[in-house]
């Protein structure tokens, strides 16, 4: 069982940044898939950005975000990160963190709002 909590989200202007944090309980954390992913008003839930396990940490983006977000993470504290610069209005969403790995585990956190207002 893997427990997720999100962190940092809030209201920003446009251009500027936020830096959500997702901290997972578990002794195995260093074997998941960490993802973002966000959900607007109305519309359906969308993949952000992941990163792959720790052996390899290959890093994974929406095309809408890509050179403006960055995901990591740190495994001595069990926490991915999401780094976003330059938001937009259009990135406004409730952003879930996601840890996924093989065998049909997969775990959700309870989601952070980030509002990008003027």
């Amino acid at each position: 069982q893997v427990q997720l909590v999100e962190s940092g989200g809030g209201l920003v202007q446009p251009g500027g940044s936020l830096r959500l944090s997702c901290a997972a309980s578990g002794r195995t954390f260093s074997t998941y898939t960490m993802g973002w992913f966000r959900q607007a008003p109305g519309k359906e839930r969308n993949f952000v950005a992941a990163i792959s396990w720790s052996g390899v940490s290959t890093k994974y983006y929406a095309d809408s975000v890509k050179g403006r977000f960055t995901i990591s993470r740190d495994n001595t504290k069990n926490t991915v990160y999401l780094q976003m610069n330059s938001l937009k209005p259009e990135d406004t969403a409730v952003y879930y963190c996601n840890a996924a790995r093989s065998g049909g585990y997969e775990y959700w956190g309870q989601g952070t709002q980030v509002t990008v207002s003027s």
